[in-house]
């Protein structure tokens, strides 16, 4: 239990979206924005709205804001503030990223994506391979929904250049070793490529700690706007070179892979965002999130089967089922109707879907911080009356 209790009241005070009777547990597939982002957002667009270069006051204060959305990059990842790359979303960014280091790729050349990732980190690798005749390879996940590590270990060869796997589910949130996965990648001469998008509303990301090369998430599953954040290794970014139009600046690094002007707007909502999950911090946000997920456990019906690891150990609190005799798709819309949000289908988790043989996808509810007991109540209250 953390020493310091999350105050749940306090921090939904900060969110006019949740003073509506619906309960967000759609969280997965984005999060609400506190009111202190979105005012941050019309501030800017009020108060400082210009491009970068311009010799007066508010060009000046745009230039300062992406200086301090950079360190704000660096506070959440644990990276340098040069390393942050921003851009559209995760996706856009894979996908530009791994063309990206295409360029030093040749054929026959092996990149590893796993069965539990998003599309976002298979997708670029098999239209990057079907261009440059590589190999992709999918590393196996056992039956509980655990990626193989074994099966990791098997593939990896003198030929693997990329390693791709997520931080975190997005599907049955079962959390990976990241460290050692990395360090398996470095290991065999490879880069380590973590999608941690679904991670990022859940806990702290250090880039350094867990010795990862790429690194992909997403603000706006995090409390923040729509925008794409990428971290990149120094020397990596260096060895690169960049899709950018020439009279673009080199300096800072991660900027390179910037292309065209960036929505100053969303850097500033990103900034605040950053800052009320400072106010907050990781520790109550994990306790309070693990409290949400033993009470859906404990409270699942039995009508219900569970794809994923049974306990909080080992995974995040976004959670695939089934109802009996209900399609997701049915159990989705009874459950809207009572003004509860949760997503069916397969989430974009094509590989982990196929592996659990859910032709249909599953029903998907996700935790975070600002939600509560009554709304978990209310969730299991709806699959009873099924």
């Amino acid at each position: 239990m953390s020493a310091v209790a999350l105050d749940v009241a306090a921090v939904r005070a900060r969110y006019s979206a949740l003073s509506q009777p619906l309960a967000f547990l759609d969280g997965p597939g984005g999060t609400q924005v506190p009111d202190e982002a979105i005012d941050a957002i019309a501030r800017y667009l009020r108060e400082s709205n210009a491009n970068l270069g311009g010799p007066f006051a508010t060009s000046r204060r745009s230039e300062a804001l992406v200086a301090d959305a950079r360190i704000a990059a660096a506070d959440f990842l644990g990276c340098a503030p040069e390393e942050a790359i921003f851009g559209a979303n995760a996706t856009t960014l894979n996908f530009a990223l791994s063309r990206t280091l295409g360029r030093e790729l040749r054929a026959g050349d092996e990149i590893l994506v796993t069965k539990l990732d998003h599309d976002g980190n298979v997708s670029p690798w098999l239209e990057l391979a079907r261009d440059l005749d590589l190999v992709v390879r999918l590393v196996d996940v056992r039956d509980d929904t655990t990626l193989d590590l074994d099966d990791l270990e098997r593939q990896l060869g003198e030929r693997t250049r990329v390693v791709a796997f997520p931080w975190a589910s997005n599907a049955v949130g079962t959390v990976q070793d990241v460290a050692r996965i990395c360090a398996l990648a470095r290991d065999a001469g490879a880069l380590s490529w973590v999608d941690a998008v679904h991670y990022g509303p859940h806990g702290p990301i250090d880039v350094a700690a867990v010795g990862a090369d790429v690194l992909l998430c997403s603000p706006y599953k995090f409390f923040g706007p729509h925008l794409g954040l990428a971290f990149g290794r120094a020397e990596v970014l260096e060895r690169w070179r960049p899709y950018k139009v020439r009279p673009a600046p080199d300096e800072p690094v991660g900027h390179r892979f910037e292309t065209g002007t960036l929505p100053h707007e969303l850097l500033a909502g990103f900034v605040a965002c950053v800052e009320y999950l400072r106010s907050l911090g990781w520790e109550p946000i994990v306790a309070h999130e693990r409290e949400l997920g033993e009470r859906f456990l404990a409270g699942l019906p039995e009508s219900c089967r569970l794809h994923g690891l049974p306990t909080m150990d080992g995974r995040v609190p976004t959670f695939a089922f089934e109802v009996e005799g209900r399609s997701p798709r049915e159990v989705a819309e009874h459950l809207g109707a009572r003004d509860v949000a949760v997503w069916h289908g397969n989430y974009y988790a094509v590989e982990v879907m196929e592996r659990l043989a859910l032709a249909d996808g599953a029903v998907r509810a996700g935790f975070v911080h600002y939600n509560t007991a009554e709304e978990v109540d209310r969730l299991l209250e709806g699959l009873a009356e099924l």
